[in-house]
């Protein structure tokens, strides 16, 4: 992503298919044309969140899926998988794989992970970097351009934990989850910014607000109705030109009394939550 004579870089603007998991393929990417969006992460699909099991019965093959996106406006920026480096298994490993033959076949980049675990202590982080060897050999042997891209989800979501991660992977890539660390993690975006700016590369949004909801001691709301911060995460943003992804994560799939997802979509255009636009400075 380049910046325009403006210097205002572009940024990726997506949603995540978590908020629309019973659309099919061609629909999520209608959606995200008719909402003036870049690109789509693919969480789930025709109600289901195995992808590959998805694609193999409706295209047959990574060539075909291929095909079936050649030509549209809306590319497929991540895909985004349950792994967890923390607590992975041969099976859950095995499961990841399954997405590399479709990510290749269209050039998707950023398979997502989750970090897992609960405090991030010495045995957790170990554990992580264990699964993040692991792929690190695999990529090369089998010569898979796909990376993995660290949800910072569970265990990483203070910046004592943060930090601690980075120091021992310096490298690696993040999808930082910003209402994460705010909320569950108490931290504050424009500081929480600081520390991951230089290996964020896809960040997610949402709002909410204190009130307990049916599974969260938290609500979540249409974006621009609650309490987060998002002026304050957009200046953050733009004051170091980041160009990455700036993704919805509408989590209906999850929370089923939540609004259509073409709704958040309106609310977070009306609310300027995403301006495609950011100056430098």
């Amino acid at each position: 992503m380049t910046a325009d004579k403006n210097d205002m870089p572009l940024i990726t603007l997506a949603f995540s298919t978590l908020g629309c998991a019973d659309l099919e393929l061609d629909q999520a990417l209608a959606l995200a044309s008719h909402h003036g969006l870049d690109a789509i992460e693919i969480r789930a699909l025709g109600g289901t969140i195995d992808l590959p099991a998805y694609f193999t019965e409706r295209f047959g093959s990574p060539s075909g899926l291929a095909n079936a996106l050649e030509g549209s406006t809306v590319s497929v920026c991540a895909f985004d998988t349950s792994l967890r480096l923390v607590g992975a298994t041969p099976e859950t490993k095995e499961e990841f794989l399954r997405y590399l033959p479709w990510a290749e076949a269209l050039g998707v980049r950023s398979l997502r992970v989750f970090d897992g675990g609960e405090v991030g202590d010495a045995r957790e982080l170990g554990e992580a970097l264990s699964t993040l060897q692991w792929w690190s050999e695999t990529a090369r042997r089998e010569g898979f351009d796909a990376e993995m891209l660290i949800e910072t989800h569970d265990c990483l979501v203070t910046s004592d934990a943060i930090a601690r991660f980075l120091e021992l992977a310096p490298d690696c890539a993040l999808l930082w989850d910003t209402h994460h660390t705010w909320r569950k993690g108490g931290q504050n975006p424009a500081e929480t910014w600081k520390l991951v700016r230089h290996n964020t590369q896809h960040v997610h949004v949402k709002d909410s607000i204190s009130e307990a909801g049916p599974r969260l001691p938290y609500s979540y709301v249409l974006p621009g109705s609650g309490e987060f911060p998002m002026a304050a995460l957009r200046s953050a943003l733009a004051a170091d030109g980041y160009a990455g992804v700036v993704s919805l994560e509408w989590e209906k799939l999850w929370h089923a009394e939540l609004p259509l997802l073409d709704l958040a979509l309106q609310s977070a255009r009306q609310n300027e939550w995403w301006p495609r636009e950011m100056r430098v400075g």
